[in-house]
């Protein structure tokens, strides 16, 4: 069984020999020598000019580009317009009863309801206090006048003695002493105006503590800041409310955004108002505008946020779903090819290979602009050019090819 196997064995490999290194004179035994020189003789005698025996046939697509809608294409998700977590303002226990996630509100309504405890008693004592403060004011007015008065008073005396001594008809000591009653009514002009001033300032003390014990009653209800949906419920009853505990999660899904990033290389084709459309991984289409593009990129990725705002009246398009976003830009020439087509340099640089002059292989590197369920749309290309879709990586640059033409629709 051995000496069999090994004789097969070395059978195969004089086979292989012949096949490899002496192909030719294997092919004149065989008789193909002759049919090749006949074939030869009559391309001669019929005018055909015959194939290469190195050319390698490929097949090859006459391409011409077309008009299309460079769209810029992103991977991103949806995001809620809005969303608010409604925290506490003050301490205090719920009394009223919870609201359930999933639940409609609307701006302005009750969320959570604290215990006002003893706050209207607080607000009360500042009321009184600020009333109690405003009805000195027409005393310490009335203080005022009657300082002005003995001024008056006082100058007009002041003058009389001073009058009557220079005429030798009044002593130097009325003199004095109507001088010390002047000065003794300008003080008392400034003590009054100094009350006067304290009982103002009482009054504005008083009124700040109302507004404080108002803002505090006011922190009692807790209220939806907007029209949405709650994500969790509201503080259970009986709930210890403290300064930032959480008392619910608004969201607002309409309008809804959908946020992605672009490349550095494609943000200047997006503009702020741009046309653009999605479609949700359910496989649901919808389209807006583009609000916002921003001016900085992300320190690692090198790419910048863009936000399209899309209408969502029925709230069937939730937060966080994954979506291809297609935003519309300037249109650019392109050629449709199937994906097969594209191949590689030898410096991995993607490209085709396509037929120039004289039959002969050329590579050329393109961008791909568009990927469609019909093919790939490429740019980078001149308008009318021959591309191997068949054969493509069995040849390298500069190798002559002998090429069979199909139509782009085959």
């Amino acid at each position: 069984m051995r000496l069999i196997s090994f004789i097969n064995a070395l059978l195969v490999t004089v086979a292989l020999y012949f096949l490899v290194f002496e192909r030719d004179a294997l092919f004149a035994f065989a008789g193909r020598g002759e049919i090749d020189a006949s074939a030869t003789a009559e391309g001669e005698t019929t005018g055909v000019t015959p194939i290469s025996e190195t050319a390698v046939g490929v097949v090859a697509l006459r391409s011409e580009a077309r008009e299309i809608d460079s769209a810029v294409l992103l991977r991103g998700q949806t995001k809620a317009n809005r969303q608010v977590e409604v925290l506490a303002e003050t301490t205090s226990t719920v009394i009223s009863e919870p609201k359930r996630r999933g639940a409609f509100v609307e701006a302005g309504d009750l969320l959570c309801d604290l215990d006002p405890g003893t706050r209207p008693a607080s607000l009360a004592e500042a009321m009184a206090g600020r009333l109690e403060a405003e009805s000195r004011v027409p005393e310490a007015e009335a203080r005022l006048e009657e300082a002005h008065a003995l001024v008056a008073e006082a100058d007009i005396n002041l003058k009389a003695a001073r009058k009557l001594s220079e005429t030798g008809f009044g002593s130097e000591t009325r003199r004095i002493s109507s001088e010390a009653a002047m000065s003794t009514a300008g003080a008392g002009i400034k003590s009054a105006e100094a009350g006067l001033e304290a009982t103002r300032a009482g009054i504005e003390a008083a009124a700040a503590e109302v507004e404080a014990a108002e803002r505090e009653i006011d922190r009692l209800t807790i209220e939806a800041p907007f029209k949405g949906l709650l994500e969790s419920d509201t503080a259970e009853l009986g709930s210890l409310m403290q300064p930032g505990s959480l008392c619910a999660t608004v969201i607002q899904l309409d309008p809804i955004k959908l946020v992605g990033f672009v490349p550095e290389t494609e943000v200047n084709r997006v503009l702020v108002g741009s046309e653009a459309s999605a479609q949700l991984v359910t496989g649901r289409q919808v389209a807006g505008r583009v609000t916002f593009l921003s001016r900085s990129a992300d320190e690692t990725t090198r790419t910048f946020e863009v936000e399209i705002t899309v209408p969502n009246p029925d709230l069937t398009i939730r937060d966080g779903q994954t979506a291809t976003i297609r935003i519309s830009a300037d249109g650019a020439k392109a050629h449709l090819l199937p994906q097969s087509a594209l191949t590689l340099s030898n410096e991995g640089q993607l490209g085709v290979r396509t037929v120039g002059a004289g039959d002969v292989v050329d590579f050329m590197p393109i961008r791909i602009l568009r990927d469609t369920a019909e093919g790939v749309w490429i740019g980078g290309l001149p308008e009318i050019v021959d591309i191997i879709v068949v054969g493509q990586e069995f040849v390298t640059r500069g190798v002559t090819v002998a090429p069979t033409y199909r139509e782009a629709s085959e």
